[in-house]
């Protein structure tokens, strides 16, 4: 049946009206996937930049650019404007499922000496506040419900790893890193005697370790093996997870230890599971095993970057090929334990703009075609669609002047974000090669019977595809985008091989096939850790409406919500350690294991351990393993480390920041490995701790030898 879109839009301002007033909440109403975005595309909103819904709300004085002509200052964009365009269609006739919004906390109101203001958002002052140039609380409860009732997910972006501007020795610079809990003031950065901010200096990013214990430019750096910082923040983000969010963006993730950073997820996942990725910043052309490692280990996903870099190579500076993007993908397929729950994009506020001045933008409408049938959950930069140029920060965040619907880049993310939703091959598919030169690229993803093939031509000549071969059964298929990009039909035979055809310049064509599943296939689970009694969600098909079992190791689980496409089940008392997931449907058919999910110990709390006389030769570093699944159960291929020497301890003396089990009595030892792998051991007796129940500690013992 034919509904208008005004209709619908009066139904749901009606639903939304009768919602507020009644004893049932907009949340309650929409329930949401807060850890499956397999199907989401996310849109990133610098708030202030967006709109300005509320006038009322603007900063005055020297902060404030009425007319955005100066970018360091303020120009009035707050969450009413958000929600404005909201309601009159401009993001969900695109297709929005999900906004990434800037931090809504209290940021600091002084002007920066060299004229730089905290509009974007990182420069917190109080956790517990809102911006008020943003919006208070009421605001956000708006923000939030409307968001909700309108299928819209919405994402915060948190900065747990330092605060604003800062100097040591000037205590009237700025307003010299304050932070308040509600309010209260807990210190600043020159007056820090609860030791709340590291004072190691700035960082020279020489190191991993460098960046994590000093100072990111001049922002005042937490440090978080501090007890009050540590409980502060954790109570910071459960104050806005109470307060709606479905997804977190952390911000500067390679700036933190990944011990802290994980017991902060195992606490997130304790108290309200949602969403989270973290910004780990590559630059053009590097690969970092570090990053990988993080994505794999600390409980939260990642920014892409490896993706953005090699597409902006590819299709935006043309000093790569499809070989080299192809070759990514393969690698990161490898690399990422959960490859579809990384965060693409190929715009973003901390890079010049994809779209270039005096050009038909062309490109940028092939990455968006790219980026959306891809793997990996893909974000838009707000403007990308309206071809927003600019060159690095502020530049790259000019005010959205037009709301323009008839956009080509409008209409391709609006065509490809309801193929996203309605084919699950581009949530959860596998991606093989079909078809490649240095200007050709074709590519399938495929889910069960789900299959997308999209055909990309960078170049400016006309190919003739023949050999192409795919997974789409015999029949013809028509280009998904409608021609928008000069995309062609085709014909496929019985075989699944494609009839020859001519790929024009410049043009994309994307096809696709959805077939049922009968049987049982998991695409996704979130999160990928907890412990025993934790909820986690597993999504995919074919499970059925009656209710099978879920088996996780060699435990059944017990379900707490069954459906065809989605089952919500409570984390066994089992083995700590990594075990794969399955689910029997009713008539005991049995899905693909989904492998590696981590059933922790316990409660998890950070601990510094640190060892004195630690004697290595050169290529030899220290590494910590121990008799619980958190320090590897004893096995060193699976040790902890490398340690540090370098920033709060000094070689002989090593210390690393480590997520363990909280009230847990844990014997461990340390070990050396040197480049070829080789391990020596402590001798002596195993050491030997109680972890506290709560909070952070630290144990420093010598090298047994």
């Amino acid at each position: 049946m034919f509904y208008s879109k005004f209709f619908m839009r009066t139904f749901a301002l009606s639903v939304f009206l009768f919602l507020m007033t009644s004893s049932l909440t907009v949340a309650q109403f929409n329930d949401l996937n807060k850890v499956d975005y397999s199907k989401d595309v996310i849109y990133q909103i610098v708030t202030d930049r967006f709109s300005d819904g509320d006038p009322t709300n603007n900063p005055s004085g020297e902060i404030y650019s009425s007319n955005c002509s100066n970018l360091h200052l303020y120009c009035g964009g707050d969450w009413q404007g958000i929600i404005d365009k909201i309601n009159d269609g401009y993001l969900t006739d695109m297709g929005i499922t999900a906004i990434w919004i800037s931090q809504p906390v209290e940021n600091a109101y002084a002007l920066h000496p060299s004229g730089y203001t905290s509009y974007h958002g990182y420069w917190a002052r109080d956790y517990k506040r809102t911006n008020t140039y943003y919006g208070d609380f009421t605001d956000f409860d708006r923000l939030i419900n409307t968001a909700h009732s309108n299928g819209i997910k919405v994402i915060m972006d948190f900065t747990p790893n330092h605060l604003s501007p800062a100097l040591e020795t000037e205590p009237a610079f700025a307003e010299n890193g304050a932070i308040y809990d509600d309010g209260v003031l807990l210190g600043s950065y020159s007056n820090d005697p609860l030791d709340l901010f590291h004072h190691n200096g700035g960082t020279d990013f020489s190191s991993y370790e460098d960046g994590i214990y000093r100072n990111l430019y001049d922002l005042a750096d937490y440090n978080l093996h501090n007890n009050m910082m540590d409980q502060y923040l954790k109570e910071s983000i459960k104050l806005w997870l109470d307060k709606g969010i479905d997804g977190i963006r952390v911000d500067a993730v390679k700036h933190m230890s990944e011990g802290w950073q994980t017991s902060l997820m195992s606490e997130i996942y304790a108290y309200n599971p949602v969403f989270t990725f973290g910004e780990w910043f590559l630059g053009q052309g590097e690969v970092d095993p570090q990053n990988h490692h993080f994505a794999n280990e600390s409980g939260m996903s990642l920014l892409d970057f490896q993706y953005a870099q090699t597409i902006r190579d590819v299709l935006k500076d043309g000093s790569a090929d499809w070989h080299v993007f192809n070759e990514m993908i393969e690698n990161t397929a490898n690399d990422y334990n959960e490859v579809i729950d990384q965060v693409t994009f190929f715009d973003n506020h901390d890079m010049s703009r994809f779209s270039l001045e005096h050009s038909s933008n062309r490109h940028t409408d092939i990455a968006l075609a790219l980026l959306l049938t891809s793997r990996g959950v893909p974000a838009i930069y707000y403007g990308t669609e309206q071809y927003l140029t600019g060159k690095n920060d502020p530049d790259n965040r000019k005010p959205m002047t037009d709301f323009n619907t008839s956009t080509n880049a409008y209409k391709i993310i609006s065509q490809l974000t309801s193929l996203r939703q309605s084919n699950p091959a581009l949530g959860y598919g596998d991606t093989r090669e079909r078809w490649m030169n240095s200007d050709v690229y074709i590519y399938e993803r495929k889910f069960g019977g789900n299959v997308v093939i999209t055909a990309v031509n960078r170049g400016h000549s006309d190919y003739n595809i023949t050999n192409l071969n795919t997974s789409l059964p015999e029949g013809n298929y028509n280009d998904e985008l409608n021609s928008l990009l000069d995309g062609k039909n085709i014909e496929v035979s019985a075989d699944g091989s494609v009839d020859s055809f001519n790929l024009s310049p410049r043009a994309v064509s994307i096809w696709q096939y959805t077939e049922e599943s009968t049987t049982p296939l998991i695409g996704h689970v979130g999160p990928m850790a907890g412990k025993a009694g934790n909820k986690i969600t597993i999504n995919g098909e074919g499970f059925g409406s009656a209710e099978g079992t879920v088996q996780l190791g060699s435990s059944v689980a017990e379900v707490q919500s069954w459906s065809d496409t989605e089952i919500e089940i409570l984390v066994p008392d089992i083995n700590p350690g990594k075990h794969d997931i399955t689910v029997d449907n009713a008539n005991n058919n049995r899905s693909n294991a989904y492998n590696d999910f981590e059933v922790l110990t316990g409660k998890q709390i950070t601990m510094r351990f640190v060892v004195n006389n630690a004697y290595t030769e050169q290529g030899s570093n220290v590494y910590i393993v121990g008799n619980v699944s958190e320090l590897g159960n004893w096995n060193p291929d699976e040790a902890l480390g490398p340690f540090f020497n370098q920033v709060v301890y000094r070689y002989p003396a090593w210390y690393y920041d480590i997520s363990v089990p909280a009230d847990e009595t844990i014997e461990y030892k340390f070990i050396k490995k040197d480049e070829n792998g080789n391990v020596e051991w402590e001798t002596g007796n195993n050491h030997t701790i109680v972890t506290p129940s709560e909070g952070i500690d630290t144990v420093i013992v010598n090298w047994q030898q």
